[in-house]
């Protein structure tokens, strides 16, 4: 059964279920306290079936997308089991779609994300995926948290 992963982030504080399946839950928060114009939706709602997610992804970013460097931080049950960091946009040669957008212009691009990399045991897991357009990690420009409980192991 394919299922389809869709929600759409307006107002701060609002959480709710973006993905509900046999083997997968998901849902989200922004864990800061601004209103976002952001859109994201991925199938299938399922982490067993398939090695790849399709998604797309909407945003209208609150400044400019010069430098982006984006934080992932994964605990699971409780412990940190991964922290990560990536320059996406460095102002030089930049490689993908969303690098140079001026504030206010809308970002709508796809993309695979490749699941099957890793196998994910059963259990709670919760993702932190944060935006900042400097080096520094001072100015934040998205946060997302994000909860993914997964109800049976892949293996």
């Amino acid at each position: 059964m394919l299922g389809l992963v869709f929600f759409i982030f307006f107002t701060p504080g609002v959480s709710g279920f973006f993905c509900t399946s046999s083997d997968l839950e998901m849902s989200y928060t922004f864990c800061d306290s601004t209103a976002h114009d952001f859109m994201f939706n991925m199938t299938p709602c399922s982490i067993l079936k398939n090695s790849v997610w399709h998604s797309a992804l909407t945003w209208v970013p609150k400044s400019d997308i010069a430098f982006l460097k984006v934080v992932f931080t994964i605990w699971y049950d409780g412990a940190k089991a991964l922290h990560w960091k990536e320059v996406v946009c460095s102002g030089a040669d930049d490689e993908y779609s969303v690098c140079g957008t001026l504030k206010g212009e809308t970002i709508a691009t796809t993309f695979d994300i490749k699941g099957k990399r890793t196998m994910f045991p059963k259990g709670d897991y919760s993702i932190i995926i944060q935006a900042f357009s400097d080096d520094s990690e001072k100015n934040m420009v998205i946060c997302l948290n994000f909860t993914m409980i997964v109800k049976q192991d892949a293996f």
